[in-house]
C-alpha cells in the first residue's frame, strides 16, 4: 500500500517517472493530448501506469484528484484550441 501523500511529484514517482518539477513539465508539454482522448487511453502509458490511473479513477481513491489535475494539464492544449486561444 503506497502512503505517499497524493501530489503531482509523488503520482510521477508512483508511475515510476521522473518526479522532478521539470521533468513534470516536459512531460505535460510532449504528452499532450486531444479533448477526446481520455487520460487512460493515452497512448503513451504502459500497461501498469495505465492501471494505476484507472484504479484510482475507478475507486475515486485519494490518487484520483492527483489523476484528475494531470488529465487537465495533458488536456490544455485541446481545451484552448476549443475556446478559441
Amino acid at each position: 500500500m503506497n502512503t505517499a501523500e497524493p501530489r503531482m511529484s509523488n503520482l510521477f514517482k508512483q508511475l515510476g517517472l521522473d518526479d522532478s518539477d521539470q521533468a513534470i513539465a516536459d512531460f505535460i508539454l510532449k504528452h499532450q493530448l486531444p479533448a477526446e482522448v481520455e487520460i487512460a487511453d493515452a497512448p503513451f502509458w504502459e500497461d501498469a501506469q495505465r492501471q494505476f490511473i484507472c484504479e484510482q479513477i475507478k475507486a475515486d481513491a485519494p490518487w484520483a484528484l492527483i489523476v484528475d489535475q494531470l488529465n487537465e494539464s495533458l488536456h490544455e492544449d485541446a481545451t484552448k484550441a476549443k475556446a478559441g486561444h
